[in-house]
């Protein structure tokens, strides 16, 4: 008995009649067919077809058919149905040709060779009748081949991917094992069991090691042909394998270097050792200039024993005294700028006080109408609540290319998801006929994906009345459906869940079959399915009698990361958690269909929070909409609101209880300052409502940030001049015949020009932070700014008024409240001073300046200073998303999942610009990675990033519609997708019905491809660090794409290729915060120094003293935040400027203060501005600060807990230890030491 395979048959010749059956292909047609084949070809017209069809088909394999050659045991006729069969394995295959060239070159010898008989062995025959005539037909039988054969043909075809799921070819046909555990045997086991469905016959594949003959059976010769290797061309010509598909193929690609080494010097933290430097060499010379100046003074003071000085020795505090009476020529330009400065400014701000004092009511009902016209402004206020437009400038370059991908492209739709777990649910093992022995977790159990599926329906079908669409909305309305989008139904929607490995159906779900594979029978369910489709989503039929099909019923694949979550490697059965997530179109916030998709979300999220409560929820979940991010921010922001309130309250309870005098209890009420309190508050309440309303009517948008800080801002700066003022005034004793507005006026004189030094100075300060990129930066900087400078303003005017009503009041012994009430008690002569200010003066200063102190306090601030600038370096960069929820969130729990159990991060598209031709070989070559094209192509060089995920962090290559459009359009496959609608949907469409539309932006008048756009995936991304290092990472990439793209000839010098996610929009602040955030802070600095060496007369020592104190101040805070855990970002930059704001108001009134004092020493001097003016900064800026930022401690949003409260703690006790510690000191030391006090000599020798 001869035996022959035959095209799609194996013959059997019995009595000259051949029987034909169908031979198997994993992607082959199964139908069977009964034909009559001849050994020959006569016709020389069908010999030259023969030739054609053999030559494309089996491609000439050596051993198999001769050159020239018609004789073969295959007619025309299964030549062609060869080739059919060999169309859909071609599809997959021929991306690589060698590997589709060994692919069909075993099929040849299997059917077309001569010399069957030589490498198979019939095992299994049965009896068919057909047309009366008995027929036998092979059912089984034994192909030997050599493992070399084998082995090369199967490297060849391991790495052959398909380019729409980044996974490989072999995966689909190498059954339960998949791509990572296919070996050759395993390969071509598969593609011999009949029991998978899709072989009709059963082939034993014998891979046979060279030299070995035992087992063989006699006459049989396992086929040793030769296999190309996939860096080979194939014998017609065919081009090498791309290198995605074939490593053999790379060109050699450096490895990228890896991440910068620390810094380091002799193996030491380099900046450590740096700052240990700095720190001797500072407190060093601190040290020698102590003790130079020490004996310099000594040696001073024996000069003065014997007659030749004028100085004084030691003072009474035990400090060497180096003063000697200036004589009127020595006062130079500077002094006489400063004293005349000084002049000015008292006078004109005395009549100016006077002058108000003098009118209060007046004043009062001026001020309120200007207050009125300015708020009238916030009837058009816009309050910005998206976070894009809050944290992303319109013009930087992550916003402009989200604008540009959203303009020309659909923008990224809306994900609703809920992840959920089943925690302590047992799990079992799976004994499967096909894949052996599985375990499955709790959670991947029958009972829980029909509750899942049956929350799935319910979300499904949510329907409500919509005003905007005037009729009923359901998800078919706003769902992103990429296969139908113009004329959705409910199942096109995109619904990504594990039920749509049985298109959502539950009697998918329960079908079972019983099944026989290799004699064994067993029931296959859907455990057998779920298995299959996890590994091959794009099977159309699974491998089990089942016959299901593994896309989802929208159709299109459902990746297993998109289904379940929380496994290793690819033990999917053994994920912990089970993924259910709702894609919806992304409108533009004007789009009417934008609220009904809200409205939708909201539906979602009622149902999901109603099903997390039921009794009976078997569940552990997560969930989120996509509004849920800015819904939470501003729940927590209006929840918050009454802490701010009782923030608002402490300070005011303290203020109007700090600013009495309370002389005696009987004159408690008379002395108290409970309206003068309340009318500072309203102050900077008004001038807040007054910045805001400006803006607003000139069209510059707030944000809830502005809300919350900016009172804040205003009220520390204000109650520290109220303070000052008040106390001033409380302390200064009426001249004789003086009138109270002209004392009142006398005190403004006095105190205004350092009141003016700081709130210019503030102002300045933020107006320039207004140069920021950043919109919440800029617009905080602009209404803080004006707010400050409106405070300065109304405490000029409503304020002083308000005083000189109290002034009346408290004159006339008229108790507050109640002013028809007087006190017979009368005020007592002499000016109270206050508690503060005696234990300042006869306690804390004296020991703050004695000699030791001194020196402790300088070296240990240094010391702080250095090792701040150390940390600095070490700052996190960055904002985690969940720190902007508040606690208890339920979004704090869906970011803990999300990070537990996703297995990749988001999709990232490269996107290009016009500029290239597409059309031409050239630029489909630079753009493709499939056979032929340039092994540095866009998509190639994607892929050569995907090795390397932790430098890259890219996890799938770049998703081509060019490489499957291309593998489409390849004459050895007919097919190409399925339709969707119509008559014939589910069945393969041809390529000119199908569109790839949905990557490609074409022109309109001749279907030019103008832009693409190139999908990949990034890692599993979980801190701000590692998006930040994504962006940066994808942007580097799709720079040296864009080099190489312009060097072909006929590119636009503009063509670019950038990378888009949404996430870049919210992460590119960080690559440049370092850098922009130096300068917002100089920029703040500036006007610290300009305006205190104006307002003080050129005074440039005192100016840089100034400045010093509040950079010291500054390094310090970003110092405190590293080791507090407060990570840097635009919150804390808008904190940072404040932060200089403050500095501002504890720093320059010191400053000024002890630039006026006419003391004789540095020390005294010193002494005089930490008594006076310390009591008053202690007063008004810490204790008026501290009470309130306490109350934020209890706020529900970590962003006010962190970057409010323990920030503004921070700021303020910094503040207070440089004001009030430090800064003296450094006065002490360093100060000016001639000014206005050797002025006041000189009036003084003028006068007499």
């Amino acid at each position: 008995m001869d035996i022959f395979v035959g095209v799609d048959t194996l013959f059997v010749r019995a009595n000259q009649v051949k029987v034909v059956m169908t031979k198997f292909g994993s992607l082959f047609k199964t139908q069977i067919h009964y034909k009559f084949a001849f050994p020959a070809v006569q016709d020389n017209s069908q010999q030259q077809i023969v030739i054609k069809l053999r030559s494309y088909v089996c491609m000439s394999p050596p051993g198999c058919l001769r050159e020239g050659s018609t004789t073969a045991c295959c007619s025309i006729k299964q030549l062609k149905s060869l080739e059919m069969s060999l169309m859909l394995s071609k599809a997959v295959l021929m991306r690589c040709p060698s590997c589709a060239d060994n692919f069909a070159h075993l099929h040849c010898i299997n059917t077309c060779s001569p010399n069957q008989t030589t490498t198979i062995n019939v095992t299994r025959t049965m009896n068919i009748t057909t047309l009366g005539i008995v027929k036998e037909a092979v059912v089984g039988y034994q192909a030997y081949l050599s493992t070399s054969f084998a082995d090369k043909s199967f490297e060849s075809c391991k790495n052959v991917r398909i380019p729409a799921t980044g996974g490989y070819a072999i995966a689909t046909m190498c059954g339960r094992y998949g791509s990572a555990l296919c070996t050759a045997q395993r390969w071509y086991d598969f593609q011999g069991d009949s029991s998978n469905g899709l072989a009709p016959l059963d082939i034993d594949f014998r891979l046979i090691p060279e030299g070995v003959t035992e087992g063989i059976p006699d006459g049989v010769v396992p086929y040793a042909g030769r296999a190309l290797g996939c860096n080979e061309m194939t014998p017609t010509g065919a081009e090498v394998c791309s290198c995605q598909d074939c490593q053999a193929s790379c060109p050699v690609v450096p490895s990228p270097p890896p991440p910068a080494e620390p810094f380091t010097i002799g193996g030491v933290d380099g900046y450590l050792v740096l700052c240990v430097i700095f720190l001797c060499v500072l407190i060093l010379a601190f040290l020698l200039f102590v003790l130079s100046t020490y004996l310099l003074r000594k040696e001073e003071g024996k000069d003065s024993e014997k007659g030749k000085g004028k100085g004084k020795g030691m003072d009474k505090n035990g400090n060497n005294v180096n003063e000697r009476l200036i004589e009127p020529w020595e006062v130079t330009c500077t002094d006489k700028n400063s004293l005349a400065t000084q002049e000015i400014l008292g006078f004109v701000f005395q009549a100016w006080g006077t002058l108000i004092a003098s009118h209060p009511l007046k004043v009062l009902l001026a001020s309120a109408v200007v207050i009125a016209v300015f708020a009238t402004g916030l009837m058009h206020i816009e309050l910005t609540t998206d976070p894009v437009q809050l944290w992303s400038a319109p013009n930087s370059r992550a916003r402009m290319e989200k604008d540009f991908h959203d303009k020309h492209f659909d923008p990224f739709f809306r994900t609703n998801q809920l992840i959920l777990t089943a925690p302590g649910r047992p799990g079992h093992v799976y004994d499967s006929l096909l894949f052996g022995k599985q375990n499955f977790s709790g959670i991947i159990a029958k009972d829980l994906i029909l509750e899942l599926l049956e929350l799935q329906k319910k979300i499904q079908n949510i329907e409500f009345w919509s005003n905007d669409l005037n009729r009923t909305a359901s998800l078919k309305d706003v769902c992103f459906a990429p296969l139908n989008p113009s004329n959705s139904s409910l199942t096109d929607c995109a619904v990504n869940s594990l039920p749509q490995y049985f298109q959502n159906s539950v009697d998918n779900l329960n079908a079972k079959v019983n099944m026989t594979e290799l004699g064994v029978t067993k029931e296959v369910d859907w455990r057998d399915h779920f298995i299959y489709c996890v590994n091959s989503p794009l099977s159309f039929k699974d491998i089990t009698d089942l016959q299901l099909s593994c896309m989802a019923d929208y159709g299109a694949p459902v990746f297993p990361f998109l289904a379940v979550g929380g496994y290793e490697n690819e033990g999917y059965t053994t994920a912990e958690a089970l993924i259910l997530t709702f894609s919806l179109n992304n409108y533009p916030r004007d789009n009417v269909k934008f609220k009904v998709a809200l409205e939708w979300e909201q539906r979602f999220l009622d149902i999901v929070q109603e099903y997390q409560k039921s009794p009976g929820n078997p569940f552990t979940f997560a969930y989120m909409a996509e509004r849920s991010l800015e819904d939470e921010i501003n729940r927590t922001t209006a929840e918050d609101i009454p802490i701010f309130m009782i923030s608002y309250a402490v300070i005011f309870v303290y203020i109007a209880v700090a600013l009495g005098e309370y002389t005696s209890f009987s004159r408690i009420l008379v002395d108290s300052k409970f309206l003068v309190g309340l009318g500072g508050i309203l102050v900077v309440g008004c001038s807040v409502l007054a910045s805001m309303g400006f803006y607003a009517w000139i069209g510059i948008p707030s944000s809830l940030i502005i809300l919350q800080v900016v009172p804040f801002l205003v009220l520390a700066v204000g109650a520290d001049n109220i303070f000052i003022f008040v106390l001033e005034y409380q302390r200064d004793a009426r001249r004789p015949g003086e009138k109270r507005e002209e004392q009142i006026g006398r005190v403004l004189g006095n105190v205004a020009p350092s009141m003016l030094l700081c709130s210019l100075s503030e102002s300045v300060c933020f107006f320039l932070g207004a140069l920021s990129t950043m919109p919440a930066v800029k617009s905080f900087a602009l209404y803080a700014a004006l707010a400050v400078l409106m405070d300065f303003v109304l405490q000029m005017t409503a304020f002083v008024a308000v005083l000189s009503l109290d002034a009346r009041r408290q004159d006339g012994n008229r108790c507050e409240l109640a002013c028809c009430v007087t006190v017979k008690t009368t005020a007592p002569s002499k000016p109270s001073e206050g508690f503060l200010l005696p234990v300042m003066r006869k306690y804390y200063a004296p020991v703050l300046l004695h000699p030791v102190t001194r020196v402790i306090v300088m070296v240990v601030f240094i010391f702080m200073f250095i090792s701040s600038i150390y940390l600095m370096f070490y700052v996190t960069v960055g904002l985690d998303q969940e720190l902007a929820m508040p606690q208890g969130s339920y979004m704090l729990e869906y970011f803990k999942y999300l990070y537990a159990y996703f297995e990749v991060g988001v999709p990232t598209y490269f996107v290009t610009t016009k500029g290239f031709n597409f059309t031409s070989v050239t630029g489909m070559n630079a753009t493709c990675s499939s056979v032929g094209c340039d092994p540095f192509s866009l998509t190639q060089k994607i892929q050569y990033a995907t090795e390397y995920p932790d430098l890259s962090y890219m996890a799938i290559p770049a998703n081509s519609w060019l490489d499957d459009f291309i593998d489409w359009l390849n004459p050895g496959s007919k097919c190409c997708r399925l339709y969707s609608v119509g008559p014939n949907k589910g069945k393969f469409c041809p390529a000119s019905e199908c569109e790839y539309q949905k990557h490609c932006v074409y022109t309109p008048t001749n279907g030019t491809i103008k832009l693409r756009k190139f999908m990949a995936y990034h890692t599993a991304l979980t801190t701000s660090k590692e998006f930040t290092a994504a962006l940066k990472i994808a942007r580097e990439l799709a720079h040296n794409i864009t080099l190489s793209m312009r060097a072909i000839p006929g590119t636009s010098q503009d063509f670019e290729v950038f990378p888009y996610t949404v996430t870049y929009v919210f992460y590119e602040q960080y690559l440049t915060i370092v850098s922009e955030g130096l300068f917002n802070i100089s920029l703040c600095l500036l006007p610290t120094f300009v305006v205190c060496c104006l307002l003080l007369g050129m005074d440039l020592r005192s100016g840089a003293l100034n400045l010093l104190t509040i950079i010291m101040i500054t390094v310090d805070t970003v110092g405190v935040m590293t080791l507090w855990g407060i990570d840097y970002n635009a919150v804390a930059l808008i904190n940072l400027v404040t932060a200089v704001g403050i500095s501002v108001e504890f720093v320059s009134h010191m400053t000024r203060s002890f630039a006026m004092s006419i003391q004789p020493t540095h020390v005294e001097r010193a002494k005089e501005a930490t008594a006076t003016m310390g009591s008053a900064v202690f007063a008004g800026v810490a204790m008026t600060n501290l009470p309130g930022i306490v109350v934020l401690a209890f706020a529900k949003a970590q962003l006010i807990q962190i970057f409010f409260f323990r920030l503004n703690l921070v700021i303020t006790l910094l503040g207070m230890a440089h004001g009030l510690i430090f800064l003296p000191v450094l006065l002490s030391y360093f100060g000016e030491s001639v000014c206005v006090r050797a002025w006041a000599r000189v009036n003084q020798q003028i006068s007499h």
